[in-house]
């Protein structure tokens, strides 16, 4: 009997020990803690103030509707929507030495095409550009927000596709050339590329859309494309939850090097600089989120799980932010039903911070009372200010502030 005690106290022990060790192994191998959502170096939404009905909205000359309605002291619905996705925010110089900067956010109607812009810390929304471009699908802005890269469909049954460079405040603008397979734009010029049966070819021009040349050509043609830092461009197949996925470097001599693949439904996005590429992939219905250093080719597991089209990253590529949804359905194949509409979201927001390593709650959209939303077309002003993004479930377009 006292030896049958003994050896179940041993076993005892040792399961426990193994139980530790596991623990201690699950939580350190991907190199990021979660940190508590209690912290108060970053506040959760919600917590500060009470809900407000007030709109504060002004517009010189027009009556707008959906005017901006602050659901929390720092949550703002600007438009009830629906809007393009795909907005831009601008950090505005003070007028003075006394005055606080503001944040603008330049954003378009989807209905009629028209450009508004929306001030934070004032609280008030603007038409700035009355030019009609209805079916607008998406937009991609200049930083400074003055120009929009728009796409929308056209002809009889519309099998073109239209890339528009539409001008902020003004009548001006130009096209770039039909049925382009994807574009991407940044301070210094307009990535874009063409596919075909033959594979894709991807140019660069000026933000004007002038000196256009070819950077590289690949028989690949189901690729999306974007910048890498300065002289670099990342490229990555098409995401589908039921087909393995690459993504490379690609350099200026239009050399390929793979950094993350094979892997069903993956999706990349590059940090400002290019040091740093995040990348999500799905295995069955799961969701799983990775950091790829680009110079070492080294990866980091992420402790929560997204799509990367649900991400942006920081100006000083110390951190990037995203929407992860709260227990996803698991009947859904991602990215394909989120991308195609059928399968809708519950975010939360969480920050990931690079050199800290941890990942931390911003925003938990049922503290603040303002439903369920499910974060798209998420952007940040440089200075870190503001964050704002598209409600896919609605269309509407939501600004918080850091």
């Amino acid at each position: 009997m006292r030896r049958s005690l003994i050896i179940s106290i041993v076993v005892l022990v040792l399961i426990t020990l193994s139980a530790g060790v596991y623990v201690y192994l699950s939580t350190t191998s991907a190199g990021i803690t979660v940190a508590p959502v209690g912290d108060t170096s970053f506040p959760v939404a919600g917590q500060q103030g009470s809900p407000s009905t007030s709109t504060g909205a002004s517009d010189a000359t027009d009556t707008l509707p959906g005017a901006p309605v602050s659901v929390s002291t720092r949550l703002v619905q600007i438009s009830a929507g629906p809007v393009v996705p795909g907005a831009v925010v601008v950090d505005m110089k003070a007028k003075d030495a006394s005055s606080t900067p503001e944040v603008a956010v330049n954003y378009i109607e989807r209905g009629s095409g028209n450009v508004f812009s929306y001030l934070t810390r004032a609280k008030t929304l603007t038409r700035v550009n009355n030019k009609t471009i209805p079916g607008i699908q998406s937009a991609q802005w200049l930083p400074n927000g003055s120009f929009s890269f728009v796409r929308y469909l056209s002809g009889s049954d519309f099998s073109t596709i239209n890339t528009y460079a539409l001008a902020a405040t003004s009548s001006s603008g130009f096209f770039l050339p039909q049925n382009l397979a994807d574009i991407a734009v940044s301070a210094s010029g307009v990535l874009t590329l063409s596919s075909g049966v033959n594979g894709s070819v991807v140019s660069l021009s000026r933000v004007d859309g002038t000196r256009t040349t070819t950077l590289f050509t690949t028989p690949l043609s189901s690729l999306r494309v974007s910048f890498l830092g300065k002289n670099q461009y990342l490229a990555f197949t098409k995401p589908s939850g039921t087909l393995s996925g690459h993504a490379f470097i690609v350099d200026s001599a239009g050399h390929f090097s793979r950094i993350a693949g094979p892997e069903n439904g993956l999706v990349a996005l590059a940090s400002p600089s290019g040091k740093w590429v995040l990348v999500s992939s799905t295995k069955g219905s799961l969701m799983q989120l990775e950091l790829i250093d680009t110079t070492t080719g080294s990866s980091l597991a992420l402790p929560i799980a997204t799509i990367a089209d649900k991400c942006v990253w920081a100006a000083d590529d110390a951190s990037v932010y995203c929407g992860v949804p709260v227990n996803p359905d698991s009947a859904y194949v991602y990215p394909d039903d989120w991308y195609q509409g059928a399968a809708h979201f519950s975010d939360r927001i969480w920050k990931i911070q690079v050199v800290g390593r941890y990942a931390q709650l911003v925003l938990d959209f049922s503290e603040a009372k303002s439903g369920n939303l499910d974060v798209e077309s998420i952007a940040i002003d440089p200075a870190g200010a503001a964050l704002v993004f598209t409600n896919r479930n609605d269309g509407s377009l939501w600004s918080y502030s850091i």
